[in-house]
């Protein structure tokens, strides 16, 4: 084997897109918003706060770090029930895994602002087609998840982070 290779690095967001592609995942987006990616992923990464604002069927989110950018957490829902979930947090990257579902997002800074991505899909093989069908509503699920984020950054930029918290 030849260690010559050419070999291609992906930025966070470019990852999550051919990750999307793989899982088939019924929702992938991404935007560009008009904000500096610190102020993006300050809400992205900041997942027990903010993360219940940006997916409206989350009620909470708790986490335990395992260690450095690894943690293990819990999706309570507003029903009741509850997922546990592998997490991977790095800055730009954030992918989460439970038995059923696999979530994802990711930011990298473009221009004057942010690209920032979000993805949501099933881990079972037998949802792809499933997936397929729902593709054009998970698109427009995304998209209103990306506007969440934007909204959530500018309320932290005008109220400060722990003021913000208290907002659902």
């Amino acid at each position: 084997m030849n260690s010559n290779w050419p070999t291609a690095e992906l930025d966070p967001v470019r990852r999550l897109r051919v990750l999307a592609g793989g899982l088939h995942a019924v929702m992938y987006a991404d935007a560009h918003l008009d904000l500096p990616f610190t102020e993006v992923w300050a809400v992205a990464g900041d997942l027990e706060h903010e993360l219940p604002h940006l997916v409206p069927t989350l009620r909470a989110f708790r986490c335990y770090p395992t260690s450095e950018d690894r943690q293990l957490a819990w999706a309570y829902g507003p029903l009741g029930h509850r997922a546990r979930f592998d997490v991977l947090l790095q800055t730009g990257w954030c992918l989460m895994q439970s038995r059923y579902v696999v979530g994802g997002m990711a930011a990298v800074s473009e221009g004057s602002g942010t690209r920032f991505a979000v993805l949501g899909g099933l881990r079972q093989p037998w949802s792809t087609p499933f997936q397929r069908a729902l593709r054009p509503l998970g698109r427009s699920r995304g998209l209103m998840m990306v506007d969440r984020a934007a909204r959530r950054a500018l309320v932290r930029r005008d109220r400060g982070p722990a003021e913000a918290h208290g907002d659902r």
